[in-house]
């Protein structure tokens, strides 16, 4: 054997063993998240430093290259958004929404639930699912306080109904943001194509909210009562902090509404409200403001981003996904189910972040195969390949529903929900969520098929 047969030999070995052993840390990592027996934030900081400690992925890659690492982006506006918050909070904003959201739904607890989720859903399609249950899981847990009401069911609801909502638009999740970049595809190409799919999937969310929950959320006449004869305006106990706090959220929102046509990140945008605000509210002393942020939910994301930048550098998510694209031999209607179906499932317990960066360049990959006359956006916007970028677009992002860590929102829902004393199991989500996510896909297919393969507009 030559020298340069006995290297490759040796490289290939090695090779081998780092995708093993990445693999071994993911599926141990996802394994000891499920069964809770340690808490996820430590589960997913030392699986993080496994991946650098045996250098399955380097410290430079963790940090600083996005598609490996942590994406800071996404990690800078949870933080600013939280601190946005908090400062809010002691202005009794929520308090105030809260009485009056339980008043237009005159008390009822499941009408309270259908209310929020609706405009969750279209707060998570105008701004991103994170930002939306950031603000209205706290208005949240004070009307279930109120109406001494379980919460659980609520937050469970808000979570979900956000990641549809954010299915609706390019800016409302991460994962169609990245893919309008890689096919070029604008703001109202996802208005045009998806939204119409989530306000059908809407209706029938609702309709499953009113069969799980409608017969088990039961409030005394008195507590309905007392919720209905409270004055909002009273919970006001800083007007002018609060229309400091609004001014600043209102250049936020615009901010993330306009964000891609003034080429700033939705993290660069929280920040500089974040930071105004602070300004603002001429506070000396920042330290509680920033020592309420959500720290153990922030290094969850952290680690978890590193964990999954592992997998995705030895090749285990390529090999996953082009596995599955062999399957169908260049059928595009059945390669957009499995496509759909493949990447509801795999988006249920991997992030769809890093999951959509592994699909992109492979649809891109199989259209130069299938069409390798064609460049440009006349390959990626051919009519034949159209139907996979809103497949995989749907199946990502509704994939989020099925486990409390398949989407961002879900994870930022879990940990207030812990921090209020009302924690929420991943097999207790799941148990909610999984059937929800499967119903929206199933709605998704026939709404791609009928679309796409059967009307053909």
């Amino acid at each position: 054997m030559t020298h340069e047969a006995v290297a490759e030999t040796t490289q290939q070995v090695v090779m081998n063993s780092t995708f093993w052993m990445a693999t071994a840390i993911f599926l141990l990592a996802y394994a000891i998240i499920v069964s809770e027996k340690i808490h996820k934030t430590i589960v997913a900081i030392v699986g993080a430093a496994l991946m650098l400690v045996l250098k399955i992925l380097e410290q430079y890659e963790a940090f600083h290259v996005e598609e490996l690492g942590v994406d800071w982006n996404v990690i800078f506006l949870l933080i600013s958004m939280m601190v946005i918050i908090n400062l809010m909070r002691p202005t009794g904003f929520f308090e105030y929404i809260a009485i009056k959201s339980a008043k237009w739904g005159r008390g009822e607890p499941f009408r309270i639930m259908a209310i929020f989720a609706v405009v969750t859903a279209v707060l998570s399609a105008l701004l991103d699912n994170v930002t939306t249950v950031l603000l209205l899981a706290p208005v949240t847990l004070l009307i279930a306080d109120a109406l001494e009401v379980d919460p659980v069911p609520y937050l469970i609801a808000e979570a979900l109904a956000s990641n549809i909502g954010g299915t609706a638009t390019l800016i409302g999740d991460p994962p169609n943001i990245m893919i309008a970049s890689k096919a070029k595809l604008n703001f109202m190409d996802f208005i045009y194509n998806l939204t119409p799919a989530i306000i059908v999937i809407m209706v029938f969310f609702l309709l499953m909210l009113k069969l799980i929950f409608g017969k088990r959320l039961h409030v005394k006449p008195e507590l309905k009562r007392r919720v209905l004869e409270m004055n909002e305006r009273d919970a006001i106990k800083d007007p002018v902090m609060l229309k400091k706090s609004l001014f600043v959220l209102g250049v936020v929102i615009l901010g993330f509404v306009f964000h891609g046509m003034l080429g700033y990140e939705p993290a660069t945008v929280a920040l500089f409200g974040a930071g105004l605000l602070l300004l603002l509210s001429g506070t000396h002393d920042p330290h509680h403001y920033l020592a309420e942020v959500e720290w153990p939910t922030i290094f969850f994301f952290m680690g978890l981003f590193i964990i999954i930048g592992g997998v995705v550098k030895v090749g285990l998510i390529k090999w996953m996904s082009t596995e599955v694209l062999k399957i169908t031999h260049g059928n595009m209607f059945a390669t957009s189910m499995l496509v759909m179906w493949f990447s509801a499932f795999a988006s249920a317990f991997v992030d769809n972040i890093p999951y959509v960066a592994t699909m992109n360049p492979l649809i891109i990959d199989m259209a130069k195969e299938l069409w390798p006359n064609l460049h440009g956006l006349q390959l990626l916007h051919n009519p034949a390949l159209m139907p996979l970028w809103w497949s995989l677009a749907l199946g990502a992002c509704l994939g989020g529903n099925g486990t409390a860590i398949g989407a961002s929102a879900n994870v930022i829902v879990v940990g207030l929900a812990e921090r209020a004393g009302k924690k929420i199991t991943f097999l207790k989500f799941m148990l909610y969520g999984m059937p929800i996510m499967i119903l929206t896909v199933i709605l998704s297919m026939i709404y791609v098929w009928l679309r796409y393969y059967v009307l053909k507009i």
